[in-house]
């Protein structure tokens, strides 16, 4: 009798923490989505922002963060009210992890050396940086990012789909589907290498030559002093975004580690959703030019949501 009753109020008190902890990031969810679809409004409703190149890096480092964000919760909800789907809007899902995934870092490095020509170059700056340029590396980012997820496509088609009775799923979908071959394994270990290498060798160049401009010059020093705080921004969002495309290892480690659910969640928001919201909080919060009309519209959106 004793053990009966012990069972159930364990067993209610683990739905009792997986309900908490999923109205906890779910909140945490929908506040950061309310404020990145604020910031994406706010940058294409003045033509200041849209015609401003470093407004529009930052506009496509939101909405990748933004999507990635929703797909992440997504999966998350979904494995909390064990709702199996199928393996082709599972893996559909993945993909689309992994392709806003790459998005990030390759937009960091532009806005770093974004920042290095304004203070370097300040009279070429509109040359270099136009807005025709701008946007031209914004494709050449996505490009790179879905030739990247291509490969994975390659990958998925290894996995032995034909001996499956139905492609419904008997286990809750995430990005351990798309990983069983031993080559994924060892092409994210390289890719992840030699990504996180180079941007972070990139921005810590940019880093080092604008503190070389702010010693050898005097007349722009304060210029020179926040793009030095924006590029360690930048390096410390950077850091985040590789836990982030790391976050397979990571779970594993903690899944093998000890099998506690809220240790689970705490490195789910650490390493997947604190990343996503870091561009509201550093960006769009933080730019003097931007806060007072991103103020403006969440204060809107809060006095709608409250009637």
């Amino acid at each position: 009798m004793d053990s009966g009753s012990n069972s159930s109020s364990v067993s209610s008190y683990n739905v009792f923490t997986v309900g908490l902890l999923a109205t906890v990031t779910s909140s945490f969810c929908c506040l950061f989505f309310v404020i990145n679809i604020t910031i994406l409004f706010t940058l294409r409703s003045k033509e200041t922002f849209s015609q401003c190149p470093r407004y529009v890096l930052l506009f496509n480092l939101v909405l990748a963060d933004t999507v990635l964000m929703a797909q992440g919760q997504t999966l998350y909800l979904l494995a909390n009210l064990r709702i199996y789907i199928s393996y082709s809007l599972c893996i559909s899902l993945c993909l689309l992890s992994y392709l806003t995934s790459n998005i990030s870092p390759y937009t960091l490095i532009l806005m770093s050396l974004e920042r290095w020509i304004a203070v370097t170059f300040p009279f070429r700056h509109p040359t270099i940086v136009s807005l025709r340029n701008t946007y031209l590396l914004v494709l050449f980012v996505w490009a790179v990012s879905s030739s990247i997820v291509l490969i994975r496509v390659l990958f998925v088609l290894e996995l032995p789909f034909h001996k499956l009775v139905n492609l419904q799923m008997t286990q809750f979908c995430s990005v351990f589907i798309i990983q069983i071959s031993p080559k994924n394994i060892v092409y994210d270990r390289i890719y992840t290498s030699v990504l996180f290498t180079s941007s972070a060798v990139i921005i810590l160049s940019s880093f080092v030559a604008v503190m070389v401009v702010a010693c050898l010059t005097s007349g722009n020093k304060e210029q020179a002093k926040k793009t030095r705080t924006t590029l360690l921004i930048h390096l410390f969002q950077l850091s985040l975004n590789l836990l982030s495309v790391m976050s397979p290892q990571l779970f594993v480690a903690v899944t093998n580690c000890c099998a506690e659910t809220h240790l689970f969640v705490v490195t789910y928001v650490l390493v997947v959703l604190l990343p996503r919201c870091l561009s509201a909080l550093a960006y769009g919060l933080r730019d003097p030019a931007l806060r007072p009309l991103l103020m403006t519209h969440l204060c809107c959106r809060l006095q709608v949501f409250s009637k």
